[in-house]
């Protein structure tokens, strides 16, 4: 695997609650490790829900013994809400905190993906098909046939979210497995992205642009140009050729 990451306030915020990892080399029993959380709350709340569920996260899956990835990553996640939930009880100033969580790993010729809210996972094979499945009240609208995909883009409720990190215990991610084959790449996001840039755009970029790094800054730069309402993550990760 070839990633890369980066994450941008966009043009209207002044805190950043949009927090990222990547890493192409093995972190515990994981052979890699993607994530984006967007953190949500007051500027303090949002911001340390984000990076606390990542750095909680990625600290307990280094030390972890178990060895399939969706049983180890389901069984920290727990134990990252169940710290979360603590904290927002503990502090005040934290109180009503949460993030969205979307996170993947790629062994052999499978891909992992566990998500938690409405930052999602992108597979581009021939043509970028979204993976994760929003928690979002727009989404269950869309799914119930209530609103078209249109419509839910430009909903003024299209960033109410319907399951978080770190509101209650006992949140239940989604689980999605796919195949990996050399070439495919994978794009993670938060909604800082989606909102202001359509998948089809998203995908020309991919096509147009088969550096990892070239095609998120690329990305970054047209939410921005869009009017960068939120902050705005995104990872791009290929698997490489095998030598």
């Amino acid at each position: 695997m070839k990633s890369y990451g980066m994450t941008h306030i966009g043009q209207r915020r002044s805190v950043n609650q949009d927090y990222i990892f990547y890493t192409d080399e093995p972190i515990g029993n994981l052979p890699n490790l993607y994530i984006v959380a967007d953190g949500m709350g007051g500027h303090k709340a949002g911001d340390r829900a984000s990076s606390f569920a990542v750095e909680k996260f990625i600290e307990i899956v280094k030390n972890d013994e178990a060895q399939q990835p969706f049983y180890l990553m389901k069984k920290v996640l727990s134990m990252v809400n169940h710290e979360l939930v603590l904290l927002s009880r503990e502090r005040p100033e934290f109180e009503g905190m949460g993030t969205t969580f979307v996170a993947a790993s790629v062994l052999e010729d499978s891909l992992y993906v566990m998500n938690i809210g409405d930052s999602r996972l992108y597979k581009m094979e021939n043509h970028l098909t979204q993976v994760t499945k929003d928690h979002s009240l727009v989404e269950e609208l869309v799914r119930s046939g209530q609103l078209t995909k249109e419509e839910a883009r430009v909903h003024p409720q299209k960033n109410l979210i319907t399951k978080a990190l770190g509101v209650e215990e006992g949140i239940e991610p989604d689980f999605f497995q796919l195949e990996m084959k050399a070439g495919d790449r994978i794009l993670l996001c938060s909604d800082g992205l989606t909102n202001m840039v359509e998948d089809k755009n998203l995908e020309k970029i991919l096509v147009s642009l088969s550096d990892s790094r070239k095609a998120a800054e690329k990305m970054i730069e047209q939410a921005n140009e869009k009017g960068g309402l939120d902050n705005i993550a995104v990872i791009v990760a290929k698997k490489e050729e095998e030598r």
